[in-house]
């Protein structure tokens, strides 16, 4: 089964700097590809019967890795293993899908959870884009050992790789609200500085 919909998309001049000739394939793919994640997770949601620590949020993650990696396969393009979890990368660009919220704010709200593992953070660092002054100021609580270990390139992404954050708002009930794509980089205090970003449109979501 096609994991693109039917929708034709005009990709930007910055996504087709970045994922080339597949770009407007790849946006296209993308918010159904998440709606298709949120109801393989609604339905892991309704089956647990949990008021408290739903399966939903991690059920969401892993569907959404899994689609975007089968998104990439039928483009004829790569997926890397980091650390067990798949990961798109699309004409060198490896897309970092993150839900920020579950329920709708601002992307300039987003930040990553303090509890995020160091793999995520290494992911972000090492392959996001560098802020101006080149520079990442230290976290107070970080050793100069522990800040150049999160700044170590990740070999199963590949050194040339760079990162694509792919941020999205979505609840067990309500699905998917928001998403954008586009270059940010990670603060010392776990908020996000985009360079730039782009809102794609949310996919008719139909639960199974």
């Amino acid at each position: 089964m096609s994991t693109f919909g039917d929708d034709q998309v005009v990709p930007s001049d910055w996504a087709m700097e970045r994922f080339g000739r597949k770009a407007g394939q790849l946006a296209a793919a993308v918010p159904v590809q998440l709606a298709q994640a949120h109801a393989r997770a609604h339905a892991v949601h309704l089956e647990a019967r949990l008021k408290k620590r739903s399966p939903y949020g991690a059920t969401l993650a892993e569907a959404v890795r899994e689609n975007l990696a089968d998104a990439a396969r039928e483009l004829d393009e790569a997926v890397r293993d980091v650390r067990g979890y798949e990961y798109a990368v699309i004409n060198d660009h490896a897309l970092f899908p993150f839900k920020y919220s579950d329920r709708p704010r601002p992307l300039e709200r987003a930040r990553l959870a303090s509890n995020a593992s160091p793999t995520r953070r290494r992911m972000l660092l090492s392959h996001g884009p560098q802020p101006a002054e080149g520079l990442f100021p230290l976290d107070d609580d970080l050793t100069t050992e522990e800040y150049d270990d999160l700044h170590e390139t990740f070999e199963a992404l590949g050194a040339a790789t760079k990162l694509v954050c792919l941020f999205f708002t979505a609840h067990p009930e309500s699905g998917i609200h928001a998403i954008y794509w586009g270059d940010a980089y990670l603060e010392p205090d776990r908020t996000f500085t985009w360079l730039y970003n782009e809102q794609l449109p949310v996919a008719r979501q139909l639960l199974m």
